[in-house]
């Protein structure tokens, strides 16, 4: 039962107050003493009403109010002192687990007496707690292994990212495939102040394999049981946290919570808001030993060198294999495990506000956390030769994309490389949808490599190389997202790579490209087919009517007779769609949005002295689709047009200090088009 009690996405909320100071020194200030249970309120009318030179005064009363103004001066000295360190002022220096790496942004120095919690039972205590030093580096663990856990945590940590002011230390228990994904991840993001330390998942198997686990989550689901062996025995204490968490705030807050842990606490946890452990769900029902509703394991705060004085390893092992007698597995992985051992031992917890770990599943009471969305702090959820390498999509794609990609592996047999530039949430729904697909999912040789939005140009460039540099064969088909291939196209380049010789020689082979304006086409299966639907205009040569000199130089009136391969001259502005050997140059990552994004390259390809061979018996057909959000800012917008002329001049020049003489044709060519 996956969404009775450990939810698919769990929120870590909390209401966080404010508080302003206005630049009227005497606007309102109370008093440290009250008259009949209110506080007295001084404003500068009444200040004069009681004020020396007042008659009504009394030597008395001067007195009072006197001591009562001292009272509130010191007062607001302690207030002016508390909000400087929420405005990330620097402390006084204090002792903990630092990182070497340190934040030059502002620190946290919110304390959690500065927040009051909206929630009845889950308000901030009013008691002053010890502020979070801006310099103080915050540690994070997380157990993630394999693709899911990969792509899950990854929406994780960009959420703690966003609210953070504290430098982040993060210990991810990874396998090898998820190490390699999350490090070329944190070394692109260049985030400053945030190490990031791998440990090996395979390595801890040994540990826990002995449990039985009917979790989805496997053996993985037990690896935080061992985190006080696996990490630094200098760590002291550390957040951890499941892959399927999304942060609402700082987590400076949550690492704060570790100041009010007292006597033998060691674990911080929220209570299950789920029925699971009350063993009410169905007949039958028999879940493992807890406290009450038990505690979920989504967000854990530890205080490891506590735990390890405790010999925990031998608390739980002991704990389980008394339980395992009966039990004989786990539902719930390691959450099972530490409320067996929490039931024995209940001192060891303190309990966090629900706010700390939002359960959204089925059967929870996630709705008594918060009364509106921005109350929540955390919420938790849970042997080829030639390859297609593509590239996808802005906005204006993401249906296209879909119904695309599908018919692209009906008509493509071989592996495919595919770019897509993506959010956090419209990966997320491409992820479900591949997992919905039958033909997608049937399918194991096609690779998808997220690149995560950022800015407002579309690197069209920087996708093709990104794909580009994750082929697996030697040879590359370089096609755009909006193109089918012919029937069979895989094995007739197979061939043609072979009989060309690309192997050996400086080749670029030509796949002629065509393009339909109708959303429904009875797809050409076989070149005469398309040729005579070329001439019942159901067809076109691709921009025949708005950019002819993209794909001329092909010379389709020769191509409609040849039966052999056939050699073109590189002209101005041609960009015809090519194979390659893998170590071809890469696009130039200047050319964003529209214009001249593949022409740069093809010109590339010419300078390095590529023979462009058009394939007698292969094509490709452009579907239609709604305009570019690009293309119309190219179309609409003079400054685009510009800047794009002023890029193509540097690339020019660019070309002439890099290959002399040769790059003079290009110059001459740009100004006689």
């Amino acid at each position: 039962m996956l969404g009775v009690c450990r939810g698919r996405r769990r929120f870590l909320a909390a209401s966080l107050t404010l508080l302003c100071i206005p630049a009227l020194t005497w606007v309102y200030l109370f008093a440290g003493s009250f008259e009949d249970g209110k506080p007295v309120s001084l404003s500068p009318l009444e200040s004069q009403a009681h004020s020396p030179r007042s008659p009504a005064s009394s030597p008395r009363e001067r007195e009072g109010l006197e001591a009562r103004m001292r009272e509130v001066e010191e007062e607001n000295r302690a207030l002016r002192r508390q909000l400087s360190l929420a405005r990330g002022r620097p402390p006084a220096p204090r002792r903990g687990n630092h990182s070497g790496t340190y934040s030059v942004e502002e620190g946290t120095g919110d304390s959690e007496s500065l927040r009051a919690g909206i929630v009845a039972g889950n308000s901030s205590e009013c008691g002053q707690q010890p502020a979070v030093e801006k310099c103080e580096t915050i540690h994070v663990a997380i157990v993630c292994a394999g693709y899911n856990a990969s792509r899950d945590v990854v929406t994780l940590v960009k959420s703690v990212l966003f609210h953070r002011r504290n430098p982040l230390h993060f210990h991810l228990i990874a396998d090898s495939i998820a190490e390699q994904i999350l490090a070329t991840l944190f070394h692109t993001w260049m985030v400053p102040a945030v190490r990031v330390d791998f440990y090996n998942a395979d390595e801890l198997k040994s540990e826990v394999s002995w449990i039985p686990n009917k979790h989805y989550s496997g053996i993985y689901g037990l690896m935080k049981l061992v985190l006080t062996k696996t990490l630094p025995a200098s760590l002291e204490r550390v957040i951890v946290l499941d892959t399927d968490i999304t942060f609402a705030t700082d987590v400076a807050e949550l690492w704060a919570v570790f100041h009010k842990f007292k006597g033998q606490q060691v674990l911080g946890l929220v209570e299950n808001q789920s029925d699971w452990y009350l063993g009410n769900l169905w007949k039958n029902h028999r879940p493992w030993p807890a406290l009450g509703r038990g505690y979920n394991t989504g967000v854990i705060l530890l205080l490891l060198d506590k735990l390890r004085k405790m010999k925990w390893e031998q608390m739980w092992r002991l704990t389980a294999e008394r339980e395992l007698m009966g039990m004989l597995a786990t539902s719930l992985a390691d959450q099972d495990i530490f409320n067996a051992v929490i039931k024995q031992n209940p001192f060891l917890v303190h309990q966090l506000p629900c706010f700390w770990n939002v359960q959204l599943s089925d059967h929870t009471r996630s709705e008594q956390c918060y009364r509106d969305v921005s109350d929540l702090k955390v919420e938790e959820f849970g042997g080829e030769w030639v390859g297609m390498v593509s590239h996808t999509w802005n906005c204006y794609k993401k249906l296209l994309l879909l119904q695309m990609l599908e018919a692209i592996c009906k008509h493509w047999e071989g592996p495919i490389s595919l770019a897509l530039y993506l959010s956090d949430a419209e990966a997320q729904q491409f992820l479900r949808y591949a997992q919905g697909s039958e033909v997608l999912m049937g399918r194991h040789n096609v690779g998808y490599h997220i690149v995560y939005k950022e800015g407002q140009f579309y690197p069209v460039n920087l996708l093709r190389n990104v794909a580009m540099k994750h082929t697996s064969t030697p040879y590359m088909f370089l096609s755009d997202i909006d193109f089918l291939p012919m029937y069979g196209l895989y094995e007739y380049l197979r061939k043609s790579v072979v009989q060309l010789d690309l192997a050996n020689t400086k080749k670029a082979m030509i796949v002629p490209a065509f393009e339909t304006l109708r959303y429904r086409l009875s797809f050409p299966k076989s070149k005469a087919e398309l040729l005579s639907m070329l001439d019942m205009g159901t067809l076109f040569t691709f921009r025949y009517h708005v950019w002819t000199k993209g794909h001329a130089p092909t010379n389709f009136a020769k191509w409609r007779t040849a039966t052999t391969p056939y050699r073109v001259e590189w002209e101005a502005d041609f960009e015809p769609y090519v194979v390659v050997r893998r170590d071809c140059p890469d696009y130039d990552r200047r050319f964003v949005g529209f214009g001249w994004n593949k022409v740069a390259h093809i010109m590339e390809l010419d300078a390095q002295e590529y023979e462009f061979t058009v394939l007698p018996n292969a094509y490709m057909i452009h579907m239609p689709h709604a305009p570019s959000f690009d293309i119309t800012k190219f179309r609409s917008n003079k400054q685009y047009r510009v800047c794009l002329k002023t890029l193509k001049e540097e690339f020019q020049q660019d070309m002439s200090r890099r290959y002399g003489f040769a790059a003079l044709k290009y110059l001459t060519a740009e100004n006689n088009s």
